[in-house]
């Protein structure tokens, strides 16, 4: 009986002292808290994958619709982009047949479509032996958004 109590007495105190610790471990982030109610109303029905915070923004990565998507948000709850990896057969039409025609020598290592304010916008790296070239769609033609040389 007296090592029943004392099992029980030491079970409770462990898990007062869990309790206890974790509630002040909290995080009081309230503009977190915010970003979250944001996410969760935007997205009811996503799936949440993962979650990284930036000093500036919050990225949601998310399952929904049989896609990954991810949704960045300002610390304030603004919904600033919705992104997700696409095939090339996905771009419209002249973007793709400009990639063909202008970087046949490259190959396609990323390619996702953004969507913010309203916009579509496609970024595409492509790479060969020497280089690797980051273009940004804009009004249905490439722009170069970044260029390196491979080492």
């Amino acid at each position: 009986m007296k090592r029943t109590i004392t099992t029980f007495a030491l079970a409770a105190a462990l898990l007062l002292t869990a309790g206890v610790g974790t509630s002040f471990a909290r995080s009081t982030n309230k503009a977190g808290d915010n970003v979250n109610a944001y996410f969760d109303k935007d997205f009811r029905q996503a799936e949440l994958l993962d979650t990284k915070t930036g000093p500036d923004y919050t990225r949601f990565t998310f399952s929904m619709s049989g896609m990954i998507l991810n949704a960045y948000y300002s610390n304030t709850g603004e919904l600033l982009a919705v992104t997700h990896n696409i095939t090339s057969t996905q771009l419209p039409l002249t973007l793709l047949m400009q990639v063909k025609r202008n970087y046949s020598d490259f190959w396609i290592s990323d390619l996702f479509e953004v969507n913010s304010n309203g916009e579509t916008n496609y970024y595409i790296t492509l790479e060969n032996a020497d280089k690797k070239i980051t273009l940004r769609s804009s009004d249905n033609e490439w722009n170069q958004f970044s260029k390196s040389p491979k080492d």
